[in-house]
C-alpha cells in the first residue's frame, strides 16, 4: 500500500465499498427493439450501483447501496434484484407510496442493445424519483461511516445530476465520508440530458468541482474531464474519441494541478468503430507511481456496452484497495469492463479468475 493511498482495514470495517446512487429497473427487449418488442427481460442497474454489485459478485467483497425507493411492487422488485446481486440493502431509504407516483416514483430504464451501424438506445423514465429527493439526513451517516465503518465510498455524476437536491445530498455525503476517514471515488459520467433540466453545463461544472474537492480517486472517460470539470486540455475538445495517450497525460496533469487532493485517476479510452466493434483501453495515474497504461484491446466485440465503464471503475478500486497499485487497477478494470460488455445487462457477470486471466493476457480459448 502506497503512502498516498491509505485504506482502512477490513477488520475495522463492516463494508469494503458502499455506493451512493439510483437503482433503476432495467427493461431489455433482447434482440428486438424497444418500440417493436412485446417482451422485456427485467434486471436492475445504475451507474453507481453497478460498481457495488460488481465489487460483490466479481471481486467477492462486502458492499452496500445507499439509495431510496418507493415502497410499492416495483420498488420491492428492485430490492429483490439487489438482494440477488448480494448487495446489502440495509441503507435503502424507503418512501411510502401514494398509489399513483405523484409524490415520488421508482426509476425505469428501457435499454436497447445496438448492433453494427445501429447504436444502442436508452430510454429512461426517472423524473421525480425517490432517490432524487433523498436528503443526507435520511440516512444515519454517522452510524454507517463511524460505528459500522466503510473502507470506500463510490458515487458519481449520474446521481449528482438527478436534481438540485441530489447534487446537495451528494456533496453532504462525500463530506461526511471524508470526516470518518473513508476513501472516496467518483465517476464523472457526463449526462447532458440530465443536467439540461437544471442549469446545464455551467451548473454541472459548479457541482462537480465542489464534489471533486473531497474525492481521492477520480474516474471518467475522455469527455468527462472537460465537460464536468471544465479543464482546459491542450489539443482537445469536448469529444475526445481520438486522443492519443500523450493527450491523456496532459489531461491528468491538468486535473491534478487543479485538484491536488486527487490520489489517483482512472480513465477509459474507447474508439467506437461500430456498435458491436470498439477499440478499448485505459490509462491511469497515482501519486508516487506516475502514469500507466492498460493492455490495449482493439476490435473488441461488444454484446452490450452498458456498464463497461462501471466495471472498469470497480476494477480500479479493487486494485487500489487490495494492492495499492494503479497499474494493477487499470489492468483489472479494463479486463472487467471488456468482459462485462460480452454479456447482457448493466452489471458484470465475470468471475475474479476470468478477470485476472484476461488482465494477464489470456484469450477466449474454450475452457474444459
Amino acid at each position: 500500500m502506497t503512502a498516498q493511498i491509505k485504506v482502512k482495514s477490513a477488520e475495522e470495517t463492516t463494508y469494503d465499498v458502499v455506493s451512493l446512487g439510483e437503482v433503476m429497473l432495467r427493461l431489455d427487449p433482447g434482440d428486438r427493439r424497444i418500440h417493436t418488442t412485446r417482451n422485456f427481460a427485467a434486471s436492475e442497474g445504475g451507474g453507481e450501483y453497478n460498481v457495488a454489485r460488481g465489487f460483490r459478485r466479481a471481486f467477492g467483497m462486502r458492499s452496500a447501496i445507499l439509495t431510496s425507493l418507493v415502497k410499492n411492487e416495483v420498488g420491492m422488485l428492485v430490492e429483490d434484484l439487489i438482494l440477488n446481486g448480494g448487495v446489502d440493502t440495509k441503507f435503502i431509504h424507503w418512501v411510502e407510496s401514494d398509489g399513483i407516483g405523484h409524490a415520488a416514483r421508482n426509476g425505469i430504464n428501457f435499454t436497447e442493445r445496438g448492433f453494427g451501424v445501429r447504436g444502442a438506445v436508452g430510454c429512461s423514465d426517472r423524473a421525480h424519483t425517490a432517490i432524487s429527493q433523498m436528503k443526507a439526513e435520511d440516512i444515519d451517516l454517522d452510524y454507517l461511516f463511524g460505528e459500522l465503518g466503510v473502507r470506500w465510498l463510490h458515487t458519481g455524476g449520474v446521481y449528482a445530476a438527478l436534481s438540485e437536491q441530489s447534487s446537495q445530498t451528494c456533496i453532504d455525503i462525500v463530506k461526511k465520508a471524508k470526516e470518518h476517514g473513508t476513501m472516496v471515488s467518483y465517476d464523472l459520467n457526463w449526462r447532458p440530458s440530465l443536467w439540461n433540466l437544471h442549469g446545464g453545463k455551467e451548473r454541472a461544472q459548479e457541482v462537480n468541482r465542489e464534489i471533486a474537492r473531497y474525492v481521492d480517486v477520480m474516474i471518467g472517460n475522455e469527455e468527462d474531464f472537460t465537460a464536468c470539470l471544465g479543464l482546459e486540455i491542450e489539443g482537445a475538445n469536448e469529444h475526445l474519441d481520438n486522443l492519443e495517450v500523450d493527450a491523456f497525460r496532459r489531461m491528468i496533469e491538468s486535473a491534478t494541478k487543479e485538484f491536488p487532493n486527487f490520489k489517483a485517476i482512472g480513465t477509459t479510452m474507447r474508439q467506437v468503430r461500430t456498435a458491436s466493434i470498439n477499440d478499448w483501453g485505459a490509462v491511469g495515474w497515482a501519486a508516487g507511481q506516475g502514469f500507466v497504461q492498460a493492455r490495449q484491446r482493439d476490435n473488441l466485440e461488444i454484446y452490450d456496452r452498458v456498464g463497461g465503464g462501471d466495471s472498469f471503475a470497480s476494477g480500479v478500486i479493487y486494485g487500489l484497495m487490495e494492492y495499492g497499485d494503479i497499474q494493477k487497477g487499470v489492468e483489472l478494470g479494463a479486463a472487467n469492463g471488456a468482459l462485462a460488455m460480452t454479456t447482457p445487462g448493466d452489471t458484470t457477470m465475470a468471475t475474479l479468475k476470468e478477470i485476472e486471466a484476461l488482465a494477464a493476457g489470456g484469450s477466449a480459448r474454450v475452457r474444459r
